[in-house]
């Protein structure tokens, strides 16, 4: 080529694409239920009038959103003209779904209880309590910003199989399965948007005249939703449409409140309770930045390799925002990405969500949305989600680690148990009755320890296995033993397997003392945090010995 002739230029990075479309409707309909979920467990299980959680507590919430997606889609843009790439999709983030009820029920929901006990007026104890998620998201802010750091080392050391694996476990479980109970709930019209998501995003069909797959479920679900509530008021014939159910009441937000100047005054006097909830802000921060590492390797084996620490300060910025405005519940990157790169996405659809759900919960028009979406129409975009990344999480690890994927899965299964567990453990209908957990039969208190145990922490226990089985099944002997008495230490301050409903992290002898005050002790008395660091320490002996004396298999035991 001459060389006065010019270089031919490098394709633009295609930022928008129908296919962003579909994405959207996926991460924003998945905020806009964080943000429901929020208020209506603030709102109804605890009291805390509608209106103070929708105008102050929600809109520094969503605002968090809008920082974090505007981050991910400015770290894609640079992503693709690094890599000259026209094809690269944004790392999704939203609301994370285990802090919206940990935080919720555990922080918050308890904190106004408590300040009314003291006798506060309702207006004052729902202030107190907003301060409190304040300062729970401020700390667990500076909790992401301090582990970035440290985030890349971790993702080169961890097995993909133990990175993928948590993800997997949450894919199936979280986001696929509890969908499905929805969609389950009220069949004909769940199952009709079910059949549009598999037929056009899982089978790759097109549906007429270029409709997105997931724009498709929607119409087709709510025509269906809707046309049989029609038909039931035309006819007046019963078991046609769901019922509403509890609705939260309209109230429209004006914008973003500024508390930190009445919060830093509020602090002073505080502090001790603020540290309390540490124990419960801490593990749930530390959750995220596990799921950021992993969502970070699962994008990476999609093929967009965003570097690790800079995604973990995101989501750490994020969050710090939001509480600087008086949010509530922390961000996170969502496991999502492979599912949003196989719709066809890429950049627009995490800027979209950003502007939206910023607009939606500033503005408090996110409630409009779910009276007029049911959740049973838009549920089955979440399985089609949970499905891509189960089946990308094996896809992208060796054959020879998916007895390791698997057992990742198991840890999650008991979150699931203890999910429907607890909704009958803390029914109020028990309480009213006089029911304590201590009356229930020893069988009985037994199996819902162990549930609870097995449950807490499940993202970090899922990593912790997967990865010490990966390096068995690679004759790292040493490197296993390494892992799992890592496990021993967490669990021995419950990290992973606390005794406690509440997944508090504290010192072994003060867990007994609350596992005995919650007449948990007697049932689980061979299940307190000693014994789990002592049993994760034999299976460390146990393996060093093996190591050291048996055999190692054959080439041909394991497939690649």
């Amino acid at each position: 080529m001459d060389a006065a002739e010019p270089s031919p230029r490098r394709p633009g990075y295609e930022w928008a694409t129908r296919g962003d479309v579909n994405a959207f409707f996926g991460l924003m309909l998945d905020n806009v239920s964080g943000l429901i979920i929020t208020t209506s467990l603030l709102a109804y299980a605890f009291g805390i009038p509608a209106e103070f959680v929708v105008r102050r507590m929600i809109p520094g919430t969503a605002l968090g959103v809008v920082v974090g997606d505007l981050i991910f889609t400015a770290m894609a843009f640079r992503l693709a003209r690094g890599r000259g790439r026209t094809d690269v999709t944004a790392m999704p983030l939203g609301l994370d779904t285990p802090s919206i009820f940990g935080t919720s029920l555990l922080i918050v929901g308890p904190a106004f209880v408590a300040a009314k006990d003291r006798g506060l007026a309702v207006p004052d104890a729902a202030e107190h309590a907003w301060f409190v998620g304040i300062s729970m998201l401020l700390a667990s802010g500076l909790f992401k910003i301090l582990c970035a750091p440290f985030s890349g080392w971790i993702r080169r050391v961890v097995p993909r199989a133990g990175l993928l694996g948590s993800l997997a476990a949450i894919a199936l479980v979280v986001i696929s399965f509890l969908p499905l109970l929805s969609i389950m709930s009220d069949p004909i019209p769940g199952l009709a948007a079910l059949a549009v998501i598999l037929a056009t995003l899982t089978a790759r069909w097109r549906l007429p005249a270029g409709v997105p797959g997931a724009l498709g479920a929607v119409i087709v679900g709510c025509a269906v939703y809707y046309g049989m509530r029609l038909v039931e008021q035309l006819t007046g014939l019963p078991g046609l449409s769901g019922g509403s159910g509890e609705r939260l009441p309209m109230v429209m937000a004006l914008g973003l409140p500024l508390p930190m100047g009445d919060w830093f005054a509020w602090l002073g006097g505080n502090w001790a309770e603020v540290l309390n909830s540490l124990a419960i802000a801490l593990p749930l921060a530390l959750a995220t930045v596990v799921g950021g590492i992993d969502c970070t390797e699962s994008a990476a084996a999609a093929g967009d390799d965003y570097p690790t620490g800079q995604i973990i300060f995101a989501e750490g910025i994020a969050t710090l925002v939001a509480g600087a405005f008086g949010g509530v519940i922390q961000t996170t990157p969502y496991i999502g990405h492979p599912a949003y790169k196989a719709m066809g996405g890429r950049s627009a659809y995490t800027l979209a969500t950003a502007l939206f759900i910023g607009a939606a919960g500033m503005l408090g028009f996110f409630v409009w949305i779910f009276r007029l979406l049911p959740e049973v129409v838009v549920s089955p975009i979440l399985i089609f989600i949970g499905l891509e990344i189960t089946a990308q999480s094996f896809i992208a690890t060796p054959r020879r680690h998916y007895p390791a994927l698997a057992l990742a899965v198991v840890p999650a299964l008991a979150y699931l148990l203890n999910i429907q567990l607890d909704g009958v453990l803390f029914d109020p209908a028990l309480a009213g009755a006089g029911v304590r957990f201590s009356d229930l039969a020893e069988s009985t208190r037994k199996s819902a320890g162990t549930i609870t145990m097995l449950a807490g922490g499940f993202i970090l226990t899922s990593l912790l296995w997967a990865t010490a089985l990966a390096r068995l099944i690679d004759g790292r002997f040493r490197s296993a033993s390494i892992t799992f008495l890592i496990a021993g230490v967490l669990a021995l301050f419950g990290v992973i397997h606390s005794p406690l409903p509440e997944e508090r992290v504290m010192l072994p002898g003060r867990a007994i003392d609350a596992m005995k005050g919650l007449g948990r002790y007697e049932a689980s008395r061979l299940q307190t945090p000693y014994h789990w660091a002592a049993g994760y320490s034999g299976i460390a002996l146990v393996l060093l010995a093996v190591g050291r004396f048996g055999t190692p298999p054959g080439p041909g035991d394991h497939q690649d």
